[in-house]
C-alpha cells in the first residue's frame, strides 16, 4: 500500500501538464467526437461485465470502438500508478468510487469540467459520485457504477419466526428484535451476520447507520474521524450486544469478505444489511423470497453508502474528445436504461429511479431511490485508512465489537484514523 501511494506521488509532476490541459486542441488529439478512434478502457475485475456491457453497446451505434481491460482488483491500483509513470494511461479507466479524489487530486484523469457542466442531466447525475470525482472544484470523473448498501431478509424464516415479511424493520432497535425472533428458531440458523473482519464491509454496513441517525464519520475535507461520537458508538453498542447475545452468527467475527455473500444465500441468516447488487445473486442460487428495506439508524431515518466505480479520461489521452463522447453517452437514457436498468443494475441517474424495467419489482424501485439520500464518504487516503486489512479502522471496530472497552477503541481509533487520513 505504502509503495502504491508512494507511486501516485511520483507521478504527479508527470500527468500533471496534460491535466492542466484537459480542454484545449492539444490535449484533446485531433480525432472528433464520433470520428472511428479506438479507446482503450481499463477497469478492475469488479466493474467488468458493466464494463463490458457499456462497450458493446457504444460499438454497436458508433463509429469509435471501446475495447475493454480488466485487471484482478488487488493488481489494479499498482498498474494505474506503473502506467500513470511511464504516461502511458488508457484513453479511459474505471476505479472504486472512494479512490476518486486520491486520482483527480494527482493528476491521472483530465479535467471534463466544462463538458460535464453543459451536459443537460448533470444535476441529475449521482451526486455522491459526482463529489467524489470533484478536486478543488473541477470535476474529473463520472459514475461508472452504482452499487449501494441495504437491509436484506429472508422472508421465509420472518415468516416462521411470527414477524409480517412484508413489514421489515424502520429502525435498528427493530433490526435487533426482528434478528433476535429468527434466532429463536434456533439450529443452525442464526438472526444476522456481518463483516466483522472487513473494513471495507463495515464501511459499506455500518456508517450508513450513523448518517441516518444524523452524525458523521468525518469532517466534509475526510481529514478527521469523528467515530468516537454517540451515533457511531450507539451503533457498534447494538452489533456487540447481538453477537454477544449470539443472535449474529459466530462466523461474523472472522468474516473478512470472501464468504459474506454465500452466509446470506444459504438461507440460514434471518436479516444483514449488504450490497443492493447481491438482490439478483442472492436470488439466483436460493429458493427463498428475499426481502429489502433501508438501512436505518437507532431511533429511525434511512440511508446508504452510494459505492461502486467512477470513470474519467486517462490524462495522457490523445482521443479525449472520442472518450468524452463515450462516456457522456454512458449518462444518457438510452445506456442507463437498456445497458443498466435491463440488466437489475442501479442508474445512475435520480431521476430514472422508475424505468420500465425497475417498476415491475418495488424492490428495484426502493434501492434505486435511496441514491439521493446516500452518501460516499470522500478522504484522499482512503484505501490506506479504512480498506487496507492492516488499516487503523479494522483495529478500531474489532476493537468496538469484540473487545472489552469499546469506548477507549473509538476514542484511540479516532485519533490513528485522523493521523492516517491526514497523510
Amino acid at each position: 500500500m505504502k509503495r502504491w501511494l508512494g507511486g501516485l506521488a511520483a507521478v504527479t509532476l508527470l500527468v500533471g501538464a496534460a491535466a492542466c490541459g484537459g480542454n484545449d486542441d492539444e490535449s484533446a488529439g485531433s480525432a472528433s467526437a464520433d470520428s472511428g478512434a479506438t479507446l482503450t478502457l481499463w477497469t478492475r475485475a469488479a466493474t467488468e461485465s458493466i464494463s463490458k456491457a457499456y462497450a458493446a453497446a457504444y460499438n454497436a451505434s458508433h463509429k469509435n470502438q471501446v475495447q475493454v481491460t480488466a485487471y484482478p482488483n488487488e493488481e489494479y491500483p499498482a498498474k494505474i500508478a506503473s502506467a500513470a509513470g511511464a504516461k502511458a494511461l488508457p484513453d479511459l479507466f474505471a476505479s472504486d468510487v472512494v479512490f476518486a479524489p486520491q486520482y483527480a487530486s494527482q493528476g491521472l484523469w483530465l479535467d471534463i469540467t466544462d463538458q460535464f457542466q453543459a451536459l443537460p442531466v448533470k444535476d441529475k447525475v449521482a451526486p455522491a459520485h459526482v463529489r467524489n470525482g470533484t478536486w478543488q472544484n473541477r470535476n474529473y470523473a463520472v459514475p461508472h457504477t452504482i452499487d449501494m448498501s441495504v437491509m436484506l431478509y429472508n422472508k421465509d424464516l420472518f415468516k416462521k419466526a411470527g414477524l409480517d415479511p412484508e413489514k421489515p424493520p424502520t429502525n435498528l432497535k427493530e433490526f435487533a428484535a426482528d434478528a433476535r425472533a429468527v434466532d429463536k428458531l434456533g439450529g443452525d440458523i442464526n438472526g444476522t451476520y456481518f463483516g466483522g473482519n472487513c473494513g471495507g464491509c463495515n464501511v459499506f454496513t455500518l456508517w450508513p447507520s450513523v448518517w441516518a441517525a444524523g452524525g458523521d464519520v468525518m469532517n466534509a475535507e475526510g481529514t478527521e474521524s469523528t467515530i468516537n461520537s454517540k451515533e457511531m458508538s450507539d451503533v457498534f453498542a447494538l452489533y456487540k450486544q447481538l453477537f454477544d447475545e449470539g443472535v449474529a452468527a459466530p462466523a461474523s467475527k472472522d468474516e473478512a469478505g470472501p464468504t459474506w455473500l454465500g452466509a446470506l444465500q444459504n438461507g440460514k441468516i434471518g436479516i444483514a444489511p449488504g450490497p443492493s447488487a447481491w438482490l439478483g445473486l442472492i436470488e439466483e442460487k436460493s429458493s427463498f423470497k428475499l426481502g429489502v428495506a433501508p438501512i436505518s439508524g437507532p431511533d429511525g431515518g434511512e440511508s446508504t453508502f452510494v459505492g461502486g466505480d467512477a470513470i474519467g479520461i486517462g490524462a495522457t489521452s490523445k482521443n479525449a474528445k472520442a472518450a468524452w463522447d463515450f462516456l457522456s453517452w454512458t449518462l444518457g437514457d438510452e445506456a442507463q436504461i437498456e445497458v443498466v436498468a435491463k440488466n437489475k443494475g442501479v442508474p445512475v441517474r435520480t431521476d430514472l429511479a422508475t424505468n420500465k424495467y425497475s417498476q415491475s419489482d418495488p424492490r428495484v424501485v426502493e434501492i434505486n431511490e435511496l441514491m439521493a439520500k446516500g452518501k460516499t464518504p470522500y478522504a484522499k487516503n482512503f484505501n490506506a485508512t479504512y480498506n487496507d486489512p492492516q488499516s487503523p479502522w479494522v483495529t478500531a471496530f474489532r476493537g468496538a465489537l469484540f473487545g472489552p472497552d469499546p469506548k477507549k477503541s473509538l476514542d484511540d481509533g479516532a485519533a490513528a484514523l485522523t493521523a492516517s487520513l491526514q497523510k
